[in-house]
């Protein structure tokens, strides 16, 4: 089949990647792109939110199935446009995908559906809110935009004085626009943070796994969110029986409440899951995959992508084969220096040729032998005059796959130190609590991230 890839970044390289590999891919595009990408798929220069261009892309170009990577255009009806002129799309239409680009929708269906979640109440008039935070008596609560924020719409406020800024900030100083005109107030859930993933038809779903990310810039959890700075998969200490369990309790009755509202909801359903004790509780839904968990999973992935990802788009998930490596992937960004905050671009990147070049080195012939397997994800960057460049704030990802997780995270990590450019920042402690395999339900802070 011929596959259209929408995405720029160091997801929609790692799906690229993957579908490169796909038995029944015969011919990749991508929208957006960039240098590593470029290396698999042919560049096409629409951007994703074009919605009409790139159906008309699709359509003269007898394009069998199209791969939404960002949210936007999902948000924005691309399903619903593509549909609507008979073209193959795997991604939600635009009512579903308000599961992510609106916290009060989610919250409503959780709730509709019986699915685990903090209590909650929306308001679109900021007093309402100050009033509803005077009466929680000091208890710790939760601030969110309601709409997308892009990770930073949400606020962990442990006092009223917290509380009552992050709702200034957010409805009357427009500090995310559009969409922190109304606010989601939920209480706080203290807990580990884990996020869990599954392809959906409309009516049943496939498990696609559970991965931690780690937000923070800093490590130990320490310093501004960012979109995301590494993660791994699969967790040690959680087992089979969790995942049956969140199927279970969360994303089949989410499916289920959707369809009955008139809102099927097909494409990848991302439920970041908060776990304390035996208690599994939703902090929110996304309707794409995350990143850099999509590099870790997508390592992991052992099938034909394209036919799962087409059976997911043509409501027969059930006949798809959705199986993953029981191997361990570890994902590091490395990042510009002053993110999340300013950062500069344009700065060489230098040492991706003793990675993924043909040149052999005591640590490739390592890598061979342990079965390690080793990819960089472009995400940031750019070609100038033939060099690769920085071109944002988080520039590569550095997956490695390996039989246990400690040999993928030290493989990851000296497959990292070879990458150079100035500023470069990344954790060291990327997939700690997997390493120390505490038990199940071991209580940890949260952040509750968005």
């Amino acid at each position: 089949m011929k596959v259209l890839v929408i995405g720029k970044g160091g997801r929609e390289h790692a799906l690229c990647w993957r579908l490169s590999q796909s038995p029944s891919v015969r011919e990749l595009y991508c929208a957006g792109g960039n240098p590593g990408i470029d290396q698999l798929a042919r560049p096409v220069a629409i951007a994703s939110t074009d919605i009409a261009a790139l159906a008309e892309f699709v359509a003269g170009n007898k394009i069998d199935l199209t791969v939404v990577g960002p949210e936007e255009p999902l948000a924005a009806g691309i399903v619903d446009e593509f549909e609507k002129r008979g073209l193959r799309i795997f991604g939600p239409t635009r009512a579903a995908a308000e599961l992510e680009a609106s916290k009060t929708f989610a919250k409503t269906v959780m709730r509709r559906a019986g699915v685990p979640t903090a209590d909650f109440e929306s308001f679109t008039d900021a007093d309402a809110a100050r009033r509803f935070v005077a009466g929680r008596a000091g208890r710790p609560m939760v601030v969110k935009a309601d709409g997308l924020a892009f990770g930073k719409g949400v606020t962990v406020c442990h006092d009223r004085q917290s509380a009552l800024a992050a709702i200034g900030e957010a409805m009357e100083s427009g500090r995310f626009g559009e969409a922190g005109r109304r606010v989601v107030i939920e209480e706080f859930l203290s807990g580990e943070e884990v996020s869990f993933f599954a392809l959906c038809d409309g009516e049943n779903a496939a498990p696609l796994g559970l991965v931690q990310d780690h937000k923070a810039i800093f490590d130990n959890d320490q310093g501004p969110n960012t979109g995301g700075m590494g993660a791994y998969s699969p967790l040690p200490h959680y087992d089979a029986s969790f995942e049956s369990r969140a199927m279970r309790e969360v994303v089949e009755p989410t499916i289920a409440a959707m369809r009955a509202m008139g809102i099927p909801y097909r494409g990848v359903l991302y439920a970041g899951l908060i776990v304390s004790g035996e208690r599994i509780n939703v902090l929110e839904f996304n309707v794409r995959f995350g990143d850099p968990e999509c590099q870790a999973l997508m390592m992991r992935f052992s099938e034909d992508l394209a036919e799962a990802l087409m059976a997911a788009a043509e409501g027969r998930i059930r006949d798809a084969a959705v199986r993953l490596s029981p191997k361990s992937a570890v994902a590091l960004v490395l990042a510009s220096g002053g993110y999340p905050g300013d950062y500069r671009k344009g700065l060489a990147i230098n040492g991706l040729e003793r990675i993924e070049g043909k040149e052999p080195s005591e640590l490739k012939v390592k890598w061979a032998l342990q079965r390690i397997r080793v990819k960089v994800f472009h995400a940031g960057t750019a070609l100038e005059n033939g060099r690769l460049v920085t071109d944002g704030g988080r520039v590569l990802t550095v997956t490695a796959m390996a039989d246990d997780l400690r040999t993928a995270v030290d493989s990851a990590y000296q497959a990292a130190d070879l990458i150079e450019f100035e500023g470069k920042h990344l954790r060291r402690d990327i997939a700690r609590r997997g390493l120390q395999s505490r038990g199940v339900g071991e209580s940890r802070p949260s952040k509750n991230d968005d």
